[in-house]
């Protein structure tokens, strides 16, 4: 406890450097306080992986264990389910590993990728399916669409923490780049794994998701792009660090 309160309280946090706002969009107050509960922050991230998980359908403790959108997944593919629990894993451990004095650019392109697209695109299918997810009630839509929301702002704070180097960019391309040819065009087994959205159901004979036109493909074009938005601010927070020479090339 007492190493939390010093990192509340320690000055010799990381520099913010001149970067073009579209980049670095957050005051460096809201910036500083992020990387100050940097530990806090990983922590709520695993509590909400772990929320996210039980969201999609594992429940330990319940029997059956396996329910909703896991049950109806084949478990090869259950990996590419659960996309926003991923996301949150993947920025939990970044900060963990930051505050820990072991940072991964790795760990960090991933949680960039992952809070920026899951963040935006949940509130985006929120919000052109209001009519089918208002059915959960309005605490927890609500609480859908604000945490999401919050994950956009903790992806603009690991600009802070590493320099987006192009492999690092290269593993969470591909990551997520494969999530989507998985969850929207070719599913490899059963049909496309993206989170469910109004109206899919399970077909009573094949035991499947249904993908009906055009909610899959909304669903499909905003998630693409999406991924493409994550890769152009990634890559060209790379490049203006680059030119203004705050890091080598």
């Amino acid at each position: 406890m007492s190493a939390i309160v010093d990192h509340l309280t320690d000055p010799d946090l990381p520099s913010r450097r001149d970067l073009p706002r579209y980049v670095a969009p957050l005051p460096a107050a809201v910036e500083d306080l992020g990387l100050r509960l940097a530990p806090v922050v990983a922590l709520v991230n695993l509590v909400g992986t772990a929320f996210g998980f039980w969201y999609y359908g594992f429940h330990p403790f319940s029997e059956p264990a396996v329910v909703w959108q896991f049950a109806a997944e084949p478990p090869a593919m259950w990996a590419f389910v659960p996309d926003s629990p991923v996301a949150t894993l993947f920025i939990g451990v970044a900060f963990g590993l930051w505050y820990l004095d072991r940072p991964s650019p790795y760990w960090s392109a991933l949680a960039f990728f992952g809070c920026l697209k899951l963040g935006l695109w949940t509130p985006y299918t929120l919000s052109v399916f209001f009519d089918g997810f208002i059915g959960v009630g309005w605490p927890m839509y609500l609480f859908l669409y604000c945490s999401h929301l919050a994950m956009v702002v903790e992806a603009f704070v690991l600009h802070r923490i590493t320099d987006f180097p192009v492999r690092a960019v290269a593993v969470a391309v591909l990551w997520y780049g494969v999530n989507d040819v998985v969850d929207y065009f070719v599913p490899v087994v059963g049909t496309p794994h993206h989170t469910t959205v109004p109206p899919q159901v399970v077909d009573a004979v094949t035991g499947w998701y249904t993908h009906p036109w055009p909610a899959h493909q909304y669903a499909a074009v905003g998630a693409v792009v999406l991924t493409l938005l994550a890769t152009f601010l990634a890559l060209t927070t790379r490049v203006k660090l680059l030119e203004r020479g705050h890091v080598d090339g």
